[in-house]
């Protein structure tokens, strides 16, 4: 049943400039440089430059008065913006930056990939047509890290309905074998850990050491892993010194010799600060990345068309025509100034807010001074959405005295220690780095342990807490950390 009804609701939706502020402020430096190439092309009323022209706003207007030349506000289609949806975009998106977005990637760094490499080197062995074409199919069935992973029952399979080629587990795995596995990263082409390790071990000269090596990782690489150390000892009746040399021996092989290659065709990435932080006189300095405010102005030959529009006696229609174009490219560019200027203005706002919420920090350097933080502390202070704000942590770089930092990454949720104060995870992080780092390595702490050393220093935290932080900060399991 189809009814008809009378609504009234208040909307709020941006403008077309507001958008486009939005999405220059959440482009970091070099993005935003491409960002201004694109528009210095695309609009030619905009120059860049020291000298400012003003932007005569009675010339452009004189013309709306000819009737049906007029520009009227609703002539912009809102919508074409922005959907109906009464949510925000940012508010369904993690990252905030908005559906329509360009990808801007970095070009690929040039030279000879990994797998044109490997195939380069087949050309070193005396193999016939048929053989060459397995090979082939090998090298191109290893995976970045320099492993097949697959087994060779279904490369068989593949041979046969990809390359026309019928064959036998047996050729497959001989030309892995003695073709493969030769070339040079060593111990590329291996299909597990244990293969990898004994490959590049047996292309060593053989020494005792070595040879006790191949061994222990050939009949108990599963002791070896998880480091049942004593079980070891005792089934190959050796001393502690002597499998001390064993593991030294391994712990200097390559577990991925794939990614070892030079040339493997990895998307070069270089980090450009958007801000630089600097201690001066003890007192912290705050500057924008001078690429981030470039001299621009619009373009004089543009005005003073506009000027000759004006003087002209007789406005032909060729000449309203004119100069409704240049209208639209001064408007745009006049718009574009502004959000440049008010980009700066929000990415400092943003920035200052944000070091001196952390002003400790940045005066020692140390992680543990660092107060918990989130998007809606700073946008209280500058006044301001917490999308915006989040569109600057997200993608921009500051450069200080300890290095270069993303400065989302200055923001952490807080916890109470045993004072009812709150504390930064940061800090707890760090305190557990720290604790972990100090261990014995003969007994390690387990997760349980660790809980009652933080809670000594004043954190109670849970076991599956400490868990948590350890796997984020990457550290293994207290078995895994077991040394000799």
């Amino acid at each position: 049943m189809l009814k008809q009804s009378l609504n009234f609701k208040l909307l709020q939706k941006l403008s077309p400039q507001q958008i486009q502020l939005m999405k220059l402020i959440q482009l970091p430096t070099q993005a935003f440089e491409e960002r201004l190439k694109q528009e210095l092309e695309e609009n030619p009323a905009l120059d860049t430059g020291k000298e400012e022209t003003e932007f005569d706003e009675s010339l452009a207007n004189e013309y709306e008065d000819d009737g049906n030349e007029k520009i009227e506000a609703e002539d912009i289609n809102i919508d074409e913006y922005l959907s109906d949806d009464e949510v925000p975009n940012y508010k369904t998106q993690a990252n905030n930056y908005s559906a329509d977005d360009e990808d801007r990637e970095m070009p690929y760094a040039s030279g000879t990939t990994f797998h044109q490499s490997l195939k380069n080197q087949l050309n070193t062995f005396r193999i016939n047509e048929e053989e060459r074409i397995i090979a082939e199919f090998l090298v191109g069935s290893i995976d970045d890290s320099g492993y097949i992973r697959r087994d060779v029952l279904d490369l068989v399979d593949d041979l046969a309905f990809t390359q026309n080629v019928f064959t036998t587990e047996e050729k497959v795995l001989e030309l892995l074998i003695n073709v493969v596995q030769k070339l040079d990263p060593i111990g590329v082409g291996a299909r597990d850990l244990k293969e990898c390790l004994v490959i590049q071990l047996k292309t060593k000269s053989i020494e005792k050491i070595r040879s006790l090596a191949i061994e222990v990782l050939e009949t108990s690489f599963d002791h070896f892993v998880k480091k049942h150390y004593k079980k070891l000892m005792e089934k190959f009746d050796i001393s502690e010194d002597e499998l001390k040399e064993v593991i030294q021996e391994i712990s200097k092989l390559n577990p991925k010799p794939g990614s070892s290659y030079a040339g493997n065709n990895k998307i070069a990435e270089q980090i450009v600060p958007d801000f630089s932080i600097k201690i001066l006189d003890g007192e912290l300095d705050l500057t924008l990345n001078s690429r981030n405010a470039p001299e621009m102005h619009v373009s004089r030959e543009y005005n003073n068309m506009l000027k000759g529009y004006q003087e002209s006696k007789e406005k032909t229609k060729s000449q309203k025509d004119a100069v409704m174009f240049i209208k639209q490219k001064l408007d745009a560019a006049k718009w574009f100034i502004d959000a440049i200027r008010q980009r700066q203005q929000t990415l400092m706002v943003t920035m200052n807010s944000i070091m001196h919420y952390q002003y400790d920090y940045f005066l020692t350097g140390d992680e543990r001074k660092l107060k918990p933080m989130i998007l809606k502390d700073i946008a209280d202070q500058i006044n301001m959405d917490i999308s915006t704000v989040s569109r600057v942590a997200n993608s921009k770089y500051v450069s200080t005295p300890y290095g270069t930092k993303l400065i989302k990454e200055f923001f952490s949720e807080s916890m109470k220690n045993d004072q009812g104060e709150d504390v930064s995870t940061k800090e707890i992080k760090k305190i557990l780095q720290n604790v972990i780092g100090e261990e014995n390595k003969r007994k390690p702490l387990t997760d349980d342990k660790l809980s009652l050393v933080l809670k000594e220093k004043g954190y109670p935290i849970a076991r599956r807490t400490v868990a948590k932080y350890r796997e984020q900060l990457d550290i293994p399991v207290a078995r895994l950390r077991k040394e000799i």
